[in-house]
């Protein structure tokens, strides 16, 4: 887990979140742009599951296997429900459902590169 893979993941996220917004101000509901937006993230994401999940086995960091996976995994499983959720609110809040979940997988990513350096309180 490198510093550049952290923050573009972040900010992936957060350009998503971005969008999202826009789009909950616009009162608009989950459209295919928006869908595939969080599906380009989803992909990164799970690249990301795998290559962490290897990493953390060829390391000889002392990084802490199941807080790491379990933060991977929750990265993974966040755009989905989001999503879904979204797609049921048929108001303007089915896309802040959207924007709080990227801002929230902005933040884990973060967190994540913290856990893989060890300086996580």
């Amino acid at each position: 887990m490198t510093d550049p893979v952290a923050y573009g993941i972040a900010f992936l996220a957060l350009g998503v979140a971005a969008f999202a917004g826009w789009h909950m101000l616009r009162d608009r509901q989950v459209g295919n742009p928006l869908f595939y937006a969080v599906c380009v993230l989803e992909i990164v994401l799970v690249v990301l599951l795998v290559a962490g999940s290897v990493a953390l086995g060829r390391t000889s960091r002392d990084v802490d296997g199941v807080l790491f996976v379990s933060y991977l995994v929750t990265m993974v499983v966040i755009p989905p429900a989001a999503v879904l959720w979204g797609i049921a609110e048929k108001s303007r809040w089915g896309t802040g459902v959207l924007v709080v979940a990227m801002l929230t997988t902005a933040a884990l990513s973060v967190r994540l590169l913290g856990i893989w350096k060890g300086t996580y309180a």
